[in-house]
């Protein structure tokens, strides 16, 4: 059996509800479309028909990583965690030891990633990095700059 992939409960829901969407409109909708592209006649040279069986083929592929991200889910609850340390689910106010920007992180599953909204993959370098750091650490990874430094200045769980 393939690993788990943690999450946090919102990130289950999220996946859950796209999967939802997929099955109750999109599929539907899909099939109506291949369906009216038929109807035309010649499927040869029928862009219709070949773009609506791409999105077939699409549909069917992200319906089934869906439902093996679902079937894998570990989820992680970061507001029933209380550590010292940083863990999964953890949000991190940092500041850049080189320039002394702060900025603050979430760690959350890949499938929850979302660097906009400071939310980054417990799989990436810079939350690698911060695993198991309490505040006032120092934590050091490689980026496309060459190595980066962030001092924890506070750790939340919520």
């Amino acid at each position: 059996m393939k690993d788990p992939i943690p999450m946090t409960p919102p990130g289950l829901q999220k996946l859950k509800d796209e999967l939802k969407l997929i099955k109750s409109v999109e599929r539907p909708k899909n099939i109506e479309d291949i369906e009216r592209a038929r109807a035309q006649g010649d499927l040869s040279e029928n862009a219709e028909y070949e773009a609506a069986k791409d999105r077939q083929g699409y549909l069917a592929a992200r319906m089934g990583q869906l439902e093996d991200a679902i079937a894998r889910a570990q989820v992680i609850d970061p507001t029933q965690l209380k550590h010292e340390k940083v863990v999964f689910g953890a949000t991190v106010r940092s500041s850049d030891c080189e320039s002394g920007d702060e900025v603050t992180y979430q760690i959350v599953g890949p499938f929850e990633a979302d660097l906009k909204i400071g939310r980054i993959s417990v799989e990436s370098p810079i939350a690698r990095s911060f695993i198991g750091k309490t505040v006032g650490d120092i934590a050091k990874f490689s980026s496309p700059k060459g190595t980066r430094e962030f001092e924890i200045l506070e750790i939340i769980y919520k």
